[in-house]
């Protein structure tokens, strides 16, 4: 089968698709010369991070989508899930601002190298975050800022919080007798941060930073055909490599873009009722919603976009695919046709 030569400009190498579809981690990072070696290991994303002019507004709203008050000041508030995160978002007050997703690192060596890099803070000790730790802030080419936290305790969970399992009775197989489901109203609880994505201006070299300082590898590209017969990529879904452990289809996500701004940061719940019950209640608190509910298929999530309060996009989703290093990188066409194979019609500036 005739290969493809794919164009992503002057930063990553061109990549190669092996056949038209797929292409191994381990080829497709000796083309890259990316040295694991080099790369500041990163073991999970833990939490958002944004400026808000108006507290009370963003604390009415991530309650309703699902948050609890972890601690509260007059210049801060962190929410957390019902996972091992002690925090799944952190808001500051101040002008509308995005400051980053925040990722777990396994040592304080990889935050001491992450201080290295240009345009990084130095280390924080974090005294009054839930959890304490210790924080580096690096920057991206297009001046995006990335957390990496290292020493912060996990919260200890509790098992009230944890949602039942429901059986489901198929057509086949009818596990649930004589039980009646019953639910009631309310927010859809949030268990942990799954995900965010920027858009960007100059793609490859926001590719270049990302995947070689830390240990993300692309799951699926999405390209687009040039005049000359070439495939350029112009979005990436990318995990964190763990080796042999499976982890979600994509932690960061990247495509490109007019302008440099993030797109949305996501959160999973339990299953598909405690997502549609959040539906509508955030209805009918009279939020204004995005695009959803429907299936992705890069990923598979079912998903539920709205707006929050200082019109950021905030993700709902369940049931996501699973990764790991034995996982080949996917190659697909970009377009409306690539993002969802069952919900509304996207919208038409969904990705602009």
């Amino acid at each position: 089968m005739a290969t493809q030569t794919r164009n992503q400009g002057t930063a990553v190498p061109d990549l190669i698709a092996v056949g038209h579809q797929q292409e191994d981690v381990e080829t497709w990072r000796a083309r890259n010369n990316i040295n694991i070696a080099d790369q500041i290991k990163l073991v999970k994303i833990a939490h958002m991070r944004y400026q808000h002019p108006d507290l009370e507004e963003i604390e009415k709203f991530l309650g309703d989508f699902g948050m609890t008050i972890a601690k509260k000041t007059d210049e801060e508030v962190w929410f957390r899930g019902y996972g091992p995160d002690q925090y799944v978002y952190h808001a500051v007050k101040g002008p509308k601002k995005f400051l980053g997703g925040t990722f777990l690192v396994e040592s304080y060596e990889d935050l001491e190298r992450a201080a290295k890099l240009p345009g990084s803070s130095e280390i924080e000790k974090l005294v009054n975050a839930p959890g304490g730790g210790f924080l580096v802030v690096v920057h991206d080419p297009e001046g995006f800022p990335m957390n990496l936290i290292y020493g912060q305790e996990e919260r200890e969970e509790s098992v009230d919080e944890q949602p039942k399992k429901l059986p489901y009775n198929f057509e086949n197989e009818k596990p649930r007798v004589r039980e009646f489901l019953r639910f009631k109203p309310g927010p859809a609880a949030v268990h942990k941060l799954g995900h965010y994505g920027l858009c960007v201006q100059d793609f490859s070299s926001e590719l270049d930073f990302y995947l070689k300082n830390f240990n993300l590898v692309p799951t699926d590209f999405l390209y687009v055909d040039e005049p000359d017969g070439r495939k350029k990529d112009v979005a990436i879904f990318a995990h964190i490599d763990r080796g042999d452990d499976y982890v979600d289809h994509h932690t960061f996500f990247m495509s490109t873009n007019k302008t440099s701004h993030v797109h949305h940061c996501s959160f999973e719940v339990h299953d598909y009722d405690t997502q549609m019950l959040g539906h509508q209640w955030l209805g009918e608190k009279g939020y204004e919603p995005v695009w959803g509910v429907g299936r992705h298929i890069l990923g598979s999530q079912i998903f539920d976009y709205w707006w929050d309060t200082a019109h950021n996009m905030i993700e709902h989703y369940i049931d996501g695919d699973v990764v790991n290093r034995k996982t080949p990188i996917g190659y697909s066409p970009a377009g409306d046709e690539s993002l969802a194979v069952w919900g509304p019609e996207v919208p038409s500036w969904f990705l602009h």
